[in-house]
C-alpha cells in the first residue's frame, strides 16, 4: 500500500507541474485600459460567437449559457455572408473616469455596428454606426466606426459587440482614450491630406498641359488621377465623413462602384500612352470596350441584392482589367515602345499595392496598415512617374510635328534650311546690304573629293561626310549667319554685314582649313576637301538668281585638278559695284 501510495503522490506532483508549466502559455491577457500604451488590442481578451441566422438579440445571447464561445484573436476572420452575425463580449475592468474611452472598429466599409451596455437601471442601452447608418448619424462621426465605452471606476462594465457584414470582418479591435484618439487622428489626416494635395497638383499640371499642349493624354490622366483618389477616398473612410455624410445607401456602395471606373480611367491612359490604337486597333478597341463594361456592371452591383456576387465581379473585374492593362503596356514594350518601360516601372508599386485590399476583400488577410492606406502611398509614387513619361512624351511629340511641318523649309538629314529658304534669306539680305550700304557675302561650299571617299570607303562614309561637313560650317559660322544645304553635297553660307574686308577675304580660306581638319576615330585620308565659291554683296550683283548661278558656273569650270581651294567673282564695272 505504501508503494501505491507513492506512485500517486508521485504521479500528482506530476500534474502539478504540468499544470505550471502549460498555465503560462494557456493564459488569456487581461483587458486593461492603459493611458501609457495606447492603442490597447482586445486580442484575447474577448469572447467571440458566430449567430448563424443573425437574429440573435442581446438578451437571448447574455442569458444563454450554452452558446459556444471561443477566444477572440488579432487575425481572425470571420464569415458573414448569408445574414450572420458575428457577437463578441469583452469587459471593461474598472478605470478612472477622468478621460472617455472609445472602441475603435477599423474597418470603414463594415454595414453595421452596434455595442450593448447595461445602464444604472439594469437595461440595456445601445448604439450603432456603419455604412447602414448616415455618417453623420454615428455616435462619433469618424472615417470608421468608433463607439463610446461605459467605464465605471468601481466595478467591471460587461459589453456585447454585435457587427453585421455582408461578406467577411477581419478587423482588430482597439481601445483608444479621446486624446489618443484626437491625435492619431491629426497624424492620419496630415497623411491623406497630402495624398490630396499631391493629386491635387498633379491634376492641376495635367490639365495646364492639356490646354496648352493640346494632348488627350495629360485629360485622360487627370481623369484617372481624380478617379484614383476618389476611389482611395471612399476606401479610407474619408469621403462617407465629408461627402456624404448623410447618404448611408451610397456611402455603402461607393466603395464598391469606385474600384470600377479608377481601373478603368487607367487602362484607358495606358492606351493612350503606348499609342495602342496606331499599334494594335482591335486590342484597342477590346481594351476601351473592357473599360465601358464598367458602367453596366456598375448599375448591376447597385441593383443586385447578393453581397457575395458582387465582392465576386468587383475583384473579377478590377484583377482582369488590371492583368490586361498590364499586359498592353508589356505588349508595347516588346515592340519599341519608349514610354512603356516607364510606365511599367511606374505601375509596379500599385501592383504590389493592391494586392492588399484585393486580398482583404477575398478574406485571405485581415485589416491593416497596408490594406488601407498602402495604395495611397504606392499611388504617391506613382503619380510622378507618369507626369515625367507624360512631358517626354509631349516633348517628343512636338519634336517630332515640327520636324513634319518643317520638312519643305529644313533639310532632315542635317537640320539646316533648305534651297527655297535660302533663296528667300538671299533676296533679304541684298535688300538690307542695298538699303543700309553696308558690305554682306555668300559663299557656295562644295565637297570635291566625295567620289573619292566613296570609292576609299563606302556610300555609307560619304553620307556621313556630308553630315560631318554641316557641323563644321555651323561651328564656324556666326549666329546670325545662315547655312544651308543645297543638294547633296553643296552648302550654301551667309554672312550678314556689315563686314570688312579682311574678314571677306578670311571667310573662305577659314572654311576650307576648318574641313580640312581631321575628325576624331577617322584615318587622316577621311577629310573633306571643299571648294569656296564667294561673292560680295551687292558689289557682285543684286539678282539672286543670278548670282547664285554665277557661283555655280564658277565652281564648275574649276580644272579637277587644281589646288586652288577659294575662287571669287571677277570685278565688274556696275554701280553696284562701285559701292565700297
Amino acid at each position: 500500500m505504501g508503494w501505491i501510495a507513492c506512485r500517486r503522490k508521485v504521479a500528482a506532483l506530476l500534474f502539478l507541474a504540468l499544470l505550471v508549466l502549460a498555465g503560462p502559455a494557456a493564459a488569456r491577457a487581461v483587458l486593461q485600459l492603459n493611458s501609457g500604451a495606447q492603442p490597447v488590442s482586445l486580442a484575447d481578451a474577448g469572447d467571440a460567437w458566430l449567430d448563424d441566422s443573425g437574429k440573435a438579440t442581446v438578451e437571448d445571447v447574455a442569458r444563454n449559457p450554452n452558446l459556444r464561445w471561443h477566444h477572440t484573436a488579432a487575425d481572425n476572420i470571420y464569415k458573414l455572408a448569408g445574414g450572420k452575425a458575428l457577437w463578441i463580449r469583452f469587459t471593461v475592468p474598472p478605470t478612472t473616469t477622468n478621460e472617455r474611452w472609445y472602441l475603435e472598429v477599423i474597418y470603414p466599409g463594415v454595414d453595421r455596428v452596434e455595442v450593448f451596455v447595461k445602464n444604472a437601471a439594469g437595461e440595456w442601452t445601445s448604439r450603432v454606426a456603419g455604412d447602414s447608418i448616415p455618417v453623420a448619424s454615428w455616435p462619433v462621426p469618424h472615417r470608421h466606426p468608433v463607439m463610446p465605452l461605459a467605464v465605471s471606476a468601481t466595478e467591471p462594465r460587461v459589453h456585447y459587440l454585435k457587427i453585421e457584414n455582408g461578406t467577411i470582418f477581419g478587423a482588430p479591435l482597439e481601445f483608444v482614450s479621446e486624446n489618443y484618439l484626437g491625435y492619431t487622428e491629426q497624424s492620419v489626416a496630415l497623411g491623406l491630406g497630402v495624398y490630396l494635395g499631391l493629386v491635387v497638383l498633379a491634376v492641376i499640371l495635367a490639365g495646364i498641359g492639356g490646354v496648352s499642349l493640346q494632348d488627350k493624354g495629360y485629360w485622360l490622366f487627370s481623369i484617372s488621377a481624380v478617379m484614383m483618389w476618389l476611389c482611395q477616398a471612399t476606401l479610407t473612410g474619408l469621403a462617407g465623413l465629408f461627402l456624404w455624410p448623410n447618404w448611408a445607401w451610397w456611402n455603402n456602395m461607393a466603395p464598391q462602384i469606385s474600384p470600377l471606373f479608377a481601373i478603368a480611367s487607367l487602362q484607358v491612359f495606358f492606351a493612350e500612352v503606348v499609342s495602342l490604337r496606331e499599334r494594335g486597333l482591335r486590342i484597342y478597341r477590346a481594351l476601351v470596350a473592357g473599360a465601358l463594361a464598367a458602367f453596366p456592371l456598375a448599375i448591376y452591383l447597385m441593383i443586385t441584392p447578393d453581397v457575395m456576387e458582387r465582392l465576386n465581379l468587383i475583384v473579377l473585374y478590377v484583377c482582369g482589367a488590371s492583368i490586361a492593362g498590364l499586359a498592353v503596356v508589356v505588349w508595347a514594350a516588346m515592340r519599341g515602345d519608349r514610354y512603356a518601360p516607364w510606365l511599367l516601372l511606374g505601375c509596379l508599386p500599385v501592383a504590389v499595392g493592391a494586392g492588399f485590399p484585393l486580398a482583404r476583400a477575398a478574406g485571405l488577410i485581415p485589416v491593416s496598415f497596408m490594406t488601407q492606406y498602402g495604395m495611397q502611398i504606392v499611388i504617391a509614387i506613382e503619380l510622378p512617374v507618369l507626369l515625367i513619361v507624360l512631358a517626354l512624351r509631349s516633348q517628343h511629340r512636338r519634336e517630332h510635328v515640327r520636324r513634319i511641318q518643317g520638312l519643305d523649309r529644313i533639310d532632315p538629314a542635317t537640320g539646316l534650311i533648305n534651297a527655297a529658304v535660302f533663296h528667300e534669306r538671299l533676296v533679304r539680305l541684298i535688300a538690307r546690304s542695298q538699303r543700309l550700304k553696308f558690305r554682306s557675302a555668300m559663299l557656295l561650299v562644295d565637297i570635291g573629293n566625295i567620289d573619292q571617299i566613296r570609292r576609299q570607303f563606302d556610300p555609307d562614309s560619304a553620307r556621313e561626310l556630308t553630315l560631318r561637313v554641316a557641323g563644321r560650317l555651323l561651328s564656324v559660322a556666326r549666329e546670325i549667319d545662315t547655312v544651308a544645304r543645297l543638294s547633296d553635297h553643296r552648302f550654301g553660307v551667309l554672312l550678314e554685314g556689315p563686314l570688312h574686308a579682311d574678314e571677306v577675304a578670311e571667310a573662305g580660306p577659314r572654311i576650307v582649313a576648318r574641313c580640312l581638319m581631321p575628325f576624331k576615330g577617322r584615318p587622316l585620308e577621311w577629310s573633306a576637301h571643299v571648294r569656296v565659291a564667294q561673292a560680295l554683296i551687292p558689289m557682285d550683283g543684286t539678282d539672286p538668281s543670278q548670282l547664285i548661278g554665277r557661283l555655280e558656273t564658277l565652281l564648275a569650270s574649276a580644272p579637277a585638278d587644281s589646288r586652288r581651294a577659294v575662287f571669287t567673282l571677277p570685278r565688274s564695272s556696275t554701280p553696284a559695284a562701285l559701292m565700297s
